[in-house]
């Protein structure tokens, strides 16, 4: 299990972060033949998968370990949006309202379940859970293969560290788009099953219609615009998880972060979580808003993107913020509970001699 809380990722390599002066001391050591440098390698690093740090090497991962980031990955999707369910149908819904409805968060939970049930707040559940396995396996596995990836096109770990946030924000972005494309699909299917009440009963006989009705362009009809959204919001989640990681650093040295134990390590990633959630919720809510009236068939005829500019004028600059308190909370709690769940399922960083 991964145990560091020093990364911006529970499995984040060490060199991607800006050295201590006692890591750079430790540097200048010998890397072996010496007791002494042996026991400065291990002082220096806090901790389990630290000789990244003292050594300066590329993790070594294998097959089996990105299998693992994808089970990881897509088990701390899973649970979460599965979980918010509710504020999910509760948001979208009040992005579809007109303007100047008077409809907040609570309102609009309480006539949902007033007119369709309590099972109302769970509509679209069967293909949030499908599709943020799939999604959230995917990226997760995507961010750590091509952070490692480009990591090593710097040439050493020296100069992957200087330009870390760039490999942070190209890990982010190019893991989001296979996870997106994977993931439109179903996201098309749920947002129709919640925005048009009797729809369908459930993921199959939704993915059934809008296959019958529409063919391939009906799932994909919404592309562009997730990408719009999910692209932003993986850069939210990663870069600005690391950036609140390498804070935390800077306040508290590893060996007082190790003092904590497991509370401060779950303690660390929650907060840290907390931080990148509300900075996904501001960078992807705009394109959020308008992928959910894509998907209830608004913006005329024409293509992703023209439908997206016609809908962005219909919508104002202010009507595309609906929903953006609520978004708020739900993705604070989604991205803080996915740090804290794969920190505990992920493998550990290995070195290259592992």
């Amino acid at each position: 299990m991964a145990t560091s809380t020093t990364a911006g990722t529970p499995a984040s390599p060490s060199y991607l972060k800006t050295p201590s002066e006692e890591e750079v001391r430790t540097r200048l050591q010998p890397r072996s033949g010496s007791s002494d440098a042996s026991q400065r390698q291990s002082s220096s690093s806090g901790g389990g998968g630290s000789g990244d740090v003292a050594r300066l090497s590329f993790p070594n991962y294998t097959l089996f370990d990105y299998v693992q980031f994808f089970s990881a990955g897509g088990a701390c999707a899973t649970i979460t949006h599965g979980g918010l369910t509710p504020i999910d149908v509760v948001k979208t819904r009040l992005q579809l309202e007109p303007k100047g409805s008077k409809y907040t968060m609570v309102s609009m939970a309480r006539n949902i379940v007033a007119t369709e049930g309590p099972s109302g707040l769970l509509t679209g559940f069967g293909p949030t859970a499908v599709g943020y396995l799939i999604q959230g396996g995917a990226k997760f596995a995507g961010y750590e293969f091509f952070k490692k990836t480009f990591s090593e096109m710097a040439g050493s770990p020296e100069e992957a560290a200087k330009y870390r946030q760039l490999i942070f924000l190209g890990g982010a972005s190019a893991a989001e788009l296979i996870a997106s494309t994977l993931l439109t699909p179903l996201e098309a299917a749920r947002i129709r099953l919640v925005s048009q009440r009797g729809y369908a009963t459930g993921l199959v006989s939704a993915v059934t219609r809008m296959a019958k009705e529409e063919g391939l362009r009906g799932f994909y009809a919404g592309y562009a615009p997730i990408l719009c959204k999910q692209i932003p919001y993986a850069i939210g989640q990663f870069v600005t998880n690391e950036w609140a990681h390498g804070m935390v650093d800077k306040s508290v040295s590893k060996e007082k972060q190790a003092s904590y134990g497991k509370v401060g390590e779950v303690g660390i990633n929650l907060g840290c979580g907390m931080v990148a959630g509300v900075a996904a919720a501001v960078l992807s809510h705009p394109a959020d808003t308008l992928l959910s009236k894509i998907n209830r068939g608004g913006g005329g005829s024409g293509s992703a993107m023209s439908k997206l500019i016609v809908l962005a004028k219909e919508t104002g600059p202010v009507g595309i913020w609906a929903g953006l308190g609520t978004r708020i909370l739900m993705t604070a709690v989604l991205v803080s509970g996915q740090f804290v769940i794969y920190g505990q399922l992920a493998p550990a960083p290995k070195k290259v001699d592992d």
